[in-house]
């Protein structure tokens, strides 16, 4: 079963063996096949994102813009999904070079205050050169 939510939301969604999928045109699609976030019970797990803007489909440039422009990505599909970044349980950050970690914390602050969801920080290879950080979240649903 798949249409918009009848919760209000406006999204689209699909539901399959009492998962929710959530799909938003607010956060860029990826090529790769995934989910923007799953919803199980009142948890969303987000995809892991990066610094997309979803009008252009240019990636930002810059560690603090992608850092920006990913956890606005996450915003936006956590709130399609009834939830909030407020609302975050548990934060996964990897960025290609761990010295990159200080801008991110400074990006990071401005999204996130105390208390501090949980988080884990890793450097990693990404699929594309260019891309510096890719967050992923993993929060409390709020409604629906």
């Amino acid at each position: 079963m798949s249409g918009p939510n009848p919760d209000g939301r406006g999204e689209p969604t699909a539901t399959l063996h009492g998962l929710e999928y959530v799909s938003t045109p607010k956060a860029p699609q990826s090529r790769a096949p995934l989910s923007q976030a799953v919803i199980s019970d009142d948890l969303v797990f987000t995809a892991g994102l990066v610094g997309v803007n979803p009008q252009t489909g240019q990636l930002a440039e810059g560690i603090e813009a992608q850092t920006r422009q990913t956890l606005d990505n996450l915003a936006a599909v956590l709130t399609a999904a009834g939830s909030s970044l407020t609302h975050a349980i548990k934060v996964t950050i990897f960025v290609r070079d761990v010295g990159l970690l200080a801008q991110v914390n400074t990006v990071y602050g401005e999204f996130f205050t105390r208390p501090w969801p949980a988080r884990s920080a890793l450097e990693a290879r990404m699929a594309d050169d260019k891309i510096l950080v890719e967050i992923e979240v993993v929060a409390r649903r709020t409604a629906g």
